[in-house]
């Protein structure tokens, strides 16, 4: 017995090394794959996250507030003896110019105040400016309104050269109606007060002479070719019984309409578009009795005005179209109010900005889109009496009452984004009332941004709404028979039939949606939405006929085949909607559905809309949700459906009590699955819409989603630019909301998976 123990050990001991290797390879295996998991999920995670942070570096500046650098104060550059009618500066925020009330114009270093170069407005002998006004800024124009009746139209030029390859700017003044000042008042009476607008169509001006006349007067220069002398022509009218108390003119940038403040708080608007024909349009009250306005101005564009009052309220009023087709000079909105009574105020050259001054000495800017207050900085013990800002927005010019100027760069980027104005309706200029609207570009210089991104976000709902509602009853129905009541051999057939169609590219499906579906439905519409009705009635109905045929004619068809008599009723029912769908909209609907839906029930019906973006998406949502879902009814334990057949359930209370709870955790995954590819689908909502950013549920209405609008916008997009990072604002969005939704719909799998795994 021990001699042969002793020949068996060698055996036994070889045996045991091998079965030791082995088992330390897998273990190094299962060591080696353990790692490599941890490391693919933890690159996920850092992907993720750079790709989160990356968006959010891009985002962050919209919110930064403005910064202020570079601040200088200095004496007011230039004749000591006038005080300060208006301060502005070029466009490279180098060089300011500060107008003198008595003609003399100082051109400045912006930052130090040191004088570059002076000019005085030439005047006749004897004469003396009166008056002074500005035009549209973007103009540079300006206007003096002299002692004899007349006024003098000059402008602020810029000649920009590179000697030595630096560059260098030359300011100069320059009289485009020419030197001679025109004659307004023919009667030699002193302008006090003046309003101006000048453009290469022609001038306007409007002139309150001493002895309270308001006389308007069109301008316009001819040029005769043969010997180049140019003639300045005046139309001139009187407007008769203008208001008591005249403290302000404002001429808009088009020249057509004219505001008079008069009295403490009173707005007239006169209809000048005929000058030879002015007419009072409207008078209203500004504030109520306890407020007086002391500060008027009107924002680039010429469409909306500012009111500033001695509470230090702010205001925007413009006018509105109302039911009767009229305008109505309306309050828009207010502003937070400055601190002391509004002294001065100031428009941007380009954009709806303005900057306001009060008696305290502080120095506001805000932005009138999205109702923000910039920032309020305390520049002076004095109030602030004149205020400027550079053509570029990037920074202002404050005198205050005791002469002294201070200057600042001011870095404000972004001032047109607000929570407001990106998720409230904001009132635009020229909307009758407040809309979410997402416009971002237009063809001149007077547009206001228009950046909501509420018809965004709800086209992205609804575009995923639709999809899913054809999509899930098709899959989930679909996954069920497939994955329990089809043979095998049809299962083998039709489930990779069907994924197949999720290899589809999308850009086909949008083509193919956009070009032959959407002209189809509108074409079919009667047919179509019989076939969405009536279409799951016929399938259930001729199921139910099948089961009262004869059994040895049902026994015909092998188990699980039943499916496939189905295809023929299918598309035989199709045919049936499409051919009485036209006899019906020709009884009913006047021949044409779209038609009646428009002008009975007033849904507007775009050929490209939500149905079609519906079934489109809905056809390439369904194979994702069917694969999933089917996998997971599929993989149910056979123990279980056994077992519960075998107690005596029917197969179709087996379904519902075992199958379907078991399967519920894979069932709700491959729904979310299907939801996020719904909420980031590009090309089929890009291609089968008309990519309208408005917000409305109808089926037969357009939208625009977030992705579609990246995908279009950002090639237009200037780097850097509010508009391109309002576009990584969109990206952040779509990020947010499928992580919310995926993280919800994990936490809801999980304790779906931990309740139904003891069945």
């Amino acid at each position: 017995m021990n001699t042969t123990s002793q020949r068996q050990s060698p055996a036994s001991g070889a045996t045991a090394k091998l079965g030791n290797r082995q088992m330390s390879h897998r273990m190094l295996i299962d060591r080696l794959f353990k790692h490599l998991m941890s490391i693919g999920g933890i690159s996920v995670i850092v992907a993720i996250s750079a790709i989160f942070f990356y968006l959010a570096s891009v985002v962050v500046p919209l919110f930064t507030p403005p910064a202020i650098e570079q601040e200088s104060q200095f004496a007011a550059p230039g004749a000591a003896g006038q005080d300060t009618a208006a301060l502005s500066s070029e466009e490279q925020r180098e060089i300011g110019i500060r107008v003198g009330a008595a003609g003399a114009i100082s051109f400045f270093s912006f930052g130090t105040g040191k004088v570059l170069a002076t000019h005085a407005i030439k005047l006749p002998e004897g004469a003396r400016v009166t008056s002074y006004a500005n035009g549209e800024r973007r103009t540079y124009a300006l206007g003096f309104g002299l002692s004899d009746g007349r006024v003098v139209l000059a402008k602020q030029g810029y000649q920009v050269t590179y000697p030595d390859n630096k560059r260098l700017i030359t300011p100069s003044i320059e009289y485009p109606l020419g030197e001679e000042p025109l004659v307004i008042d023919p009667q030699g009476k002193a302008i006090s007060q003046l309003a101006i607008q000048q453009s290469e169509d022609g001038s306007t001006i409007v002139a309150l002479t001493d002895d309270g006349r308001l006389l308007v007067s069109a301008v316009s220069i001819t040029n005769n070719l043969m010997t180049g002398e140019a003639k300045s022509q005046v139309e001139q009218s009187e407007i008769i019984m203008p208001p008591a108390d005249i403290r302000r003119l404002l001429v808009e940038s088009k020249q057509r309409e004219l505001y008079v403040l008069h009295g403490d708080r009173a707005l007239a608007r006169y209809d000048i578009g005929d000058k030879s024909q002015p007419r009072l349009i409207e008078t209203v009250q500004l504030t109520d009795a306890s407020e007086k306005v002391t500060s008027l101005t009107m924002l680039s564009g010429g469409f909306s005005i500012i009111v500033g009052t001695n509470r230090g309220n702010l205001a925007q009023w413009f006018p509105v179209r109302k039911e009767s087709n009229n305008f109505v000079l309306t309050r828009i909105r207010s502003f937070e109010p400055m601190q002391g009574a509004v002294t001065a105020l100031a428009p941007e050259f380009n954009r709806k900005a303005f900057i306001a001054g009060d008696s305290q000495g502080n120095l506001g800017s805000y932005f009138a889109t999205s109702n923000r207050q910039l920032f309020v900085k305390n520049l002076a013990t004095e109030p602030l009496t004149v205020l400027g800002i550079p053509p570029r927005g990037n920074g202002y010019l404050a005198q205050d009452s005791g002469g002294k100027v201070y200057s600042a760069a001011v870095h404000n980027d972004h001032p047109e984004v607000s929570f407001s104005s990106l998720w409230q309706k904001v009132w635009y200029e020229s909307y009758e009332a407040p809309d979410y609207v997402w416009q971002s570009s237009a063809a001149n210089s007077d547009f206001e941004p228009k950046f909501s991104l509420a018809p965004l976000t709800y086209g992205t709902v609804k575009a995923a709404a639709y999809a899913m509602l054809i999509s899930i009853p098709l899959a989930l129905l679909g996954a069920i028979f497939t994955g329990y009541f089809m043979t095998p051999k049809m299962r083998t057939i039709v489930k990779p039939s069907i994924e197949m169609m999720g290899a589809l590219p999308t850009v086909i499906l949008g083509f193919l949606a956009g070009l032959w579906l959407a002209p189809l439905v509108e074409n079919n519409l009667a047919g179509i939405l019989l076939s969405i009705v009536f279409l799951p009635v016929s399938m259930v109905g001729s199921a139910w006929l099948w089961q009262l045929l004869p059994e040895d004619w049902r026994n015909r068809v092998p188990p699980g085949w039943e499916a496939a008599l189905q295809l023929p009723v299918v598309a035989f029912m199709l045919w049936l909607f499409f051919q009485i769908g036209h006899p019906i909209e020709a009884a009913f609907f006047g021949g044409d559905l779209p038609s009646w839906f428009s002008n009975e029930l007033g849904i507007s019906y775009d050929q490209r809309n939500s149905l079609v973006v519906g079934i489109a998406m809905g056809f390439a949502v369904t194979p994702n949700i069917f694969s999933i879902a089917e996998d997971a009814i599929f993989s149910v334990p056979k123990h279980l459906t056994s077992g519960s057949l075998a107690l005596g359930a029917t197969p179709w209370q087996t379904l519902v009590g075992v199958v379907l709870l078991t399967a519920s955790p894979g069932i709700f995954s491959a729904v979310m699955i299907g939801l996020g590819r719904a909420v980031g689908e590009t090309m089929i909502v890009l291609m089968a819409t008309g990519n309208t950013a408005v917000m409305d549920f109808s089926m037969f209405s357009g939208f625009r989603t977030l992705s579609a609008n990246i995908g279009v916008e950002m090639p237009e997009a200037g780097v850097g630019e509010t508009h391109y990072r309002l576009l990584f604002l969109s990206a952040l969005v779509l990020f947010a909301f499928t992580f919310i939704v995926n993280t919800f719909a994990e936490l809801v799998r999980q304790r779906m998976r931990e309740k139904y795994s003891t069945i």
